[in-house]
């Protein structure tokens, strides 16, 4: 079907956190034998599921349903605290992979509940990070998806806090955000966005490349937060055609001229080779790129330190000197390359 040219946006695909949790369950299913367990997807994307899945992970949406006493991973979205409570009382091992973006907010609802403010967390209904972060302060949150659920809101005595789900794009952030402050004129606000970095550099490069494109594709799963945030920006940023495919089996035959490509944060960097070789652009690739991302979040803390443990025994195993072996160099490794060679 060739086009004329591929406009690719960077940064998109895996931002750091989804980096790290891909990595840290790979070890663990190389850690252990099968199954591993996982409670709710690591990331939203089906192919990464898919593959961990033929690796005999399994993901379950309840910790009851893990047999004791089998290793466990918690996703990168966040977990109900009385859901990691009962993984450490039901697994062998407890790997938390909750991005740290998630958890700067969770520790912001529990300091502002302890604090006596009434909260406002603007997010999805639904949405795994939102319910993780709500079970944090049930009594003292409020979730708020709209400015017309700010409006619709009791006035309160109590000092009021505004947080957000971390995958929200800028303008369902925004609106509702300005419905807030005008609402309750004393507001708290962090004095860093809850928005993750990641999902905003995807969204800039995004609009970037827009106004020259006939046509935006973006790869991600229907239930990933900040790729259907890509996709809404991609019309509202005036692309007459915005098509979101899982893989490239779904890009249409019928594209023509200047196509945009992105991925969101959940999506691997194979799913957008195969859609630019489904595209065969006669005028070869463009980068769009509005920055450069190097941020790195090291494996979850249970993980290093089973790493170490085990480092340490083979280490000693072959006669090493254990004192001086050298160190695990995680940050080297890229998770679209550990994913592929799950495969």
């Amino acid at each position: 079907m060739p086009v004329d040219k591929v406009l690719l946006a960077a940064p998109r695909g895996f931002c750091a956190g989804v980096e790290m949790a891909i990595k840290a369950l790979a070890w663990m299913v190389r850690a252990f034998e099968p199954p591993v367990y996982c409670y709710h997807e690591i990331v939203h994307n089906q192919l990464v599921v898919d593959r961990f899945e033929q690796l005999g992970v399994v993901f379950v949406d309840d910790i009851t349903e893990v047999p004791e006493g089998m290793p466990i991973m918690l996703s990168a979205h966040g977990s109900a605290p009385e859901v990691v409570t009962a993984a450490r009382a039901r697994g062998s091992v407890v790997v938390n992979a909750v991005c740290p973006l998630v958890t700067k907010v969770h520790h912001e609802v529990k300091r502002r509940a302890g604090d006596g403010y009434r909260i406002l967390y603007v997010g999805h209904h639904g949405h795994e990070e939102a319910v993780g972060t709500m079970a944090v302060a049930p009594a003292s949150i409020d979730l708020v998806e709209t400015a017309d659920d700010v409006a619709a809101l009791g006035l309160s005595e109590q000092p009021v806090a505004l947080l957000a789900q971390t995958t929200l794009s800028h303008r369902e952030w925004a609106d509702v955000a300005a419905a807030a402050r005008q609402r309750f004129p004393d507001l708290w606000e962090p004095g860093q966005s809850d928005l993750c970095f990641a999902t905003t550099n995807r969204q800039s490069a995004l609009v970037a490349m827009a106004p020259r494109c006939d046509a935006i594709v973006v790869i991600g799963s229907a239930n990933s937060s900040n790729t259907r945030a890509l996709e809404r920006l991609a019309g509202e940023a005036g692309c007459p055609t915005v098509i979101r495919v899982n893989g490239p089996d779904e890009v249409p035959d019928d594209l023509h001229g200047v196509v945009g490509l992105t991925a969101g944060a959940s999506a691997p960097e194979e799913l957008v080779e195969a859609v630019v070789a489904k595209l065969a652009p006669t005028e070869g690739v463009e980068h769009v790129r509005i920055t450069d991302e190097d941020e790195y979040f090291p494996p979850p803390r249970e993980l290093r330190d089973l790493l170490a443990s085990i480092d340490v025994v083979a280490t000693a195993m072959v006669g090493g000197d254990v004192g001086r072996r050298p160190a695990v160099l995680d940050r080297e490794l890229l998770a679209s390359d550990v994913l592929a060679a799950l495969r």
